[in-house]
Order: structure tokens, then C-alpha cells, then sequence
């Protein structure tokens, strides 16, 4: 029997605010343990939260980069449970009522278009983190109370590469809105797996199985790529899933179980009393709307539509911002936005690369760039003194024709300066003519490039390139 599987995740985001969800600590990264707290987020009696409106502004936003229908009335409610990282023994988040739900991502997957569906965008706040130590064990609350974003998607994820592209797509998005920075490696970034396999074709749900607390897109995908053969293998061999908790060991590559749950567990949710209901105004909802921006999957699209630029190339500007904003700034003032686009990435970025600098410290007009490419495509200079240009603009500045034209570097496009050098090379080169004569093709290329060391790189290749060859098949011999 073949066996399909059925995915769900659920993504929990650090949104990128300054302060807490409900109180004015700091929200930043890397502090001593317990400097960034205070009697609200350490929940001692007698405290109040007041809500972080820049969180509730950034859920929402969210929800319209999504595609989510934001709901005239959310809530927040107290979710029941013990654990040393919750200081108040309630986590306050969104249940019935929550901040955004319905929505899709779009994304590339396996050379299209794939869809998964968004549930809900809801908001609640982050927990303080356990650290353990040999002979006992310490939390630190810096991170309790950080306003957290909890991303739910419908089952309708079926792989482990799957997962791994729609969370990928899902990262993109939110860094692209502003709304989060997503740096897994400040644990910005978290995710809940819900697996389960049944019989293909099989309408009715398997046996849920969750893996918790999954720090990395690599390691969710690995968590998958064990998880989903170890169901089946269960499966197939007469054995009986049932839904249960496990944790994903990176060391030893394979899910380990937690705890067994025949059924959910009961969190005893009930609406925060110290909360009004949230109501989004129109003006409100307006200046959210304001926030909304070009999605990476759109602008990818529309670079290589608009300026015919192969997927890789538009791929490029979408993952560096930056430098696909640079780009679209001078690409219409340009007949070649091809080869625009090979400068910026290729040469360009290399540079800044190279010497530690930013767009904002180049010392040459942006639009350089453009009279560079069309004093190529006129046939003034070739590619290769073009790269030489390059290098003095990157380093001293000054426009590509006044650096050609004070070095003498304008490409000679003169048949009968040409002819000389043409009659230069074959002479001093008998065994290449007589190669190519033979029908060794690759020979011309020997011979093109003697003539453009003779001419110190000026001559016009196409043009030594032609004379080369009318030369040697009609054995016209200097």
C-alpha cells in the first residue's frame, strides 16, 4: 500500500519592536540573563499589561502580506500551564478570536507555483529560555514577554522539501515587510511540525505527530526526511500511531518521543480579564495598509518580465534588497538591462565585497554604470577595457568616458589599422593558420587573441575577429 503524507506547521516569529509585548523592557538579543525584566513580565501580583501597539500593528501587517482577512474584533486570552520559562503560569495569546485568519502563501516549488493555505496569524508573547547546567539549571526571562507571532498553516504540505521551500518563502516575506529579522540564530525564528501519513487517496487524517521546538529550516527538513519513513515503516509492519509528542536529536539524526496524548491537551483558555478586546479602526487598518510592500515572489516576477532577466539574475536582486533597489534605479535609463544587471552582480558586488564598503560609499554616480554599458555596446571600448574603467571608477571615481578618453583607451574600430595587426598575427603564427585552414575552428580564437595583445586590448574583436577570418579562407598571406 503507498502511503502519502500530511504536514502542518506552525511558525513562531519574534516580531522587531523595541520593547516588550507588554511592558517597556527592552526586546534585544544578548543582554546578561535577567537584565531586561521587570515586575510585568515577571508576573508579580498586582501588575497590569499594557499592549504593545506596534506588535498588534506588525500582526496585522502580516496578515496583509498573507493574505488574511483581519477580523473587526480580536481578543487575548490566557492559555493554562506549568513550565519554569512561563513566570505567570499563563502564556497570553489569541485563541478564538484572533488577530488575522484565512489567507495563503504562493511559492516556487519543483519548477512551479505551489500554495499553502495560512489558518491564522495570531500574537502572543514569547517565554524565557531554561538553560541546564551539570547540577542545576537556571531561566533566564530577557526573552519573556517578547511579542510573538505564531503563524499556523493548513495540511497542506506533503514533504520535507515542501516544508522547507514554504518556510524559506515564509522568512522572505517577513523580512521583506519589516515585520520580523527572522535570525534563527538569535532564535528569532522557531517551529512546530505536525506530521501524520495515511493511505494515498485516504481522506481522513492520520495520527498526529508533533515535533516540538524546532530551531532551524535544515533541521525541519531532516526531521521530515526521518520522521516521514519511520510513520510508514510503523504503518506497514501492523503497527498502530498514536498521537504523541517527539523532539528532533540533531546529533544522532532521529525524532525521539516525549510523551504520548491521546487527546489535546487541555490549556483551559479563557479570556484575559485585564484586556479590552482589540477593534482595528478604518484609519487604523489604512495606516497598516500603508506598510504593505512588493512581495519577493512578485518582484522576482516583475524583474524578469520587465527587464527580461533570467531567473537567477531577478532571484538575485530579490534576496540582496539593496542591491536589486540599485539595480531598478537605473535599469530604465538603459537599452541593456542584461548587462546592467552582469555589472552589478558580478562586478559591482564584488567589489564592495572586497573592500568592506556599501552602495552608500560608492564614489562614482550610479548612472557610471549605465554610460559604461553603452560605451560597450556602441563598440567604443571592448569587455575587457571595460573592466579596467571599472576598476579606476570603483577606486577614484570619474565617469567612464573621461577615463577612457585620458588613457587613450577607446576601441579601434580602423579595417585598416586592423588588417595590420590581423597580418601581424598570422605571420608570426603559421602553425594556427595553417590549424585553422585545416578546419580547426578553435584556432581563430588563438589567433583573435594575438591580435588583440597586439593592439594592447583596443582593437574591436568582432571586427579583428571577421578580418581573421576572410583573410585565412581566402589565403590572403601578409
Amino acid at each position: 500500500m503507498e502511503y502519502e503524507a500530511v504536514i502542518g506547521l506552525e511558525t513562531h516569529v519574534q516580531l522587531k519592536t523595541r520593547s516588550k509585548m507588554w511592558c517597556g523592557c527592552a526586546n534585544e538579543f544578548g543582554a546578561p540573563p535577567n537584565t531586561h525584566v521587570c515586575p510585568v513580565c515577571l508576573g508579580l501580583p498586582g501588575v497590569l499589561p499594557v499592549p504593545n501597539e506596534e506588535a498588534l500593528r506588525l500582526t496585522a501587517l502580516t496578515g496583509l502580506l498573507l493574505n488574511c482577512t483581519i477580523p473587526p474584533r480580536a481578543k487575548f486570552d490566557r492559555k493554562n500551564y506549568f513550565y519554569p520559562d512561563m513566570p505567570k503560569n499563563y502564556q497570553l495569546t489569541q485563541y478564538d478570536q484572533p488577530s488575522t485568519s484565512g489567507g495563503y502563501v504562493d511559492f516556487e516549488f519543483q519548477g512551479g507555483l505551489s500554495r499553502v493555505r495560512i489558518t491564522r496569524a495570531h500574537l502572543e508573547e514569547d517565554v524565557g529560555k531554561n538553560f541546564h547546567f551539570d547540577r542545576n539549571s537556571g531561566v533566564d526571562f530577557n526573552r519573556a514577554g517578547v511579542p510573538l507571532m505564531e503563524i499556523v498553516s493548513e495540511p497542506d504540505i506533503t514533504g520535507a522539501d515542501m516544508a522547507y521551500a514554504y518556510l524559506n518563502a515564509l522568512k522572505d516575506i517577513l523580512v521583506y515587510g519589516g515585520v520580523s529579522d527572522c535570525d534563527m540564530e538569535k532564535g528569532m525564528v522557531r517551529c512546530d511540525v505536525n506530521v501524520s501519513v495515511r493511505p494515498k487517496d485516504a481522506k481522513e487524517l492520520g495520527a498526529k505527530i508533533e515535533i516540538k521546538n524546532m530551531n532551524s529550516f535544515s533541521g525541519v527538513r531532516k526531521a521530515l526526511e526521518y520522521e516521514i519513513p519511520r510513520q510508514i515503516a510503523v504503518l506497514q509492519s501492523g503497527g498502530k500511531l498514536i498521537q504523541s509528542t517527539r523532539r528532533w536529536d540533531d546529533v544522532t539524526g532521529i525524532t525521539e518521543e516525549m510523551r504520548t496524548k491521546e487527546d489535546a491537551h487541555d490549556y483551559r483558555y479563557f479570556p484575559e480579564p485585564d484586556l479590552m478586546p482589540f477593534e482595528p479602526t478604518e484609519p487604523w487598518l489604512e495606516a497598516v495598509s500603508s506598510r504593505v510592500v512588493e512581495l519577493p515572489l512578485a518582484r522576482k516576477q516583475r524583474f524578469m518580465a520587465d527587464y527580461h532577466l533570467p531567473a537567477g539574475d531577478a532571484q538575485t536582486f530579490v534576496w540582496d534588497r539593496p542591491l536589486g533597489d540599485f539595480y531598478e534605479s537605473l535599469a530604465p535609463a538603459t537599452k541593456n538591462p542584461k548587462a546592467l544587471a552582469n555589472w552589478i552582480i558580478n562586478n559591482l558586488r564584488a567589489k564592495l565585497t572586497e573592500s568592506n564598503s556599501n552602495l552608500d560609499q560608492l564614489k562614482f554616480a550610479p548612472t557610471a554604470l549605465v554610460e559604461l554599458v553603452e560605451l560597450v555596446d556602441s563598440g567604443k571600448i571592448s569587455s575587457k577595457i571595460a573592466q579596467d574603467v571599472f576598476g579606476e571608477m570603483f577606486i577614484s571615481g570619474g565617469s567612464p568616458a573621461s577615463i577612457v578618453e585620458r588613457r587613450g583607451l577607446a576601441q579601434v574600430s580602423d579595417t585598416g589599422a586592423i588588417e595590420s595587426f590581423c597580418d601581424q598575427a598570422i605571420a608570426a603564427n603559421p602553425g594556427p593558420a595553417a590549424d585553422f585552414r585545416a578546419g580547426k575552428v578553435a584556432a581563430l580564437n588563438f589567433l583573435k587573441g594575438q591580435v588583440m595583445k597586439l593592439s594592447k586590448g583596443k582593437a574591436n574583436p568582432a571586427l579583428a575577429g571577421e578580418i581573421l577570418e576572410h583573410k585565412l579562407r581566402s589565403g590572403v598571406s601578409p
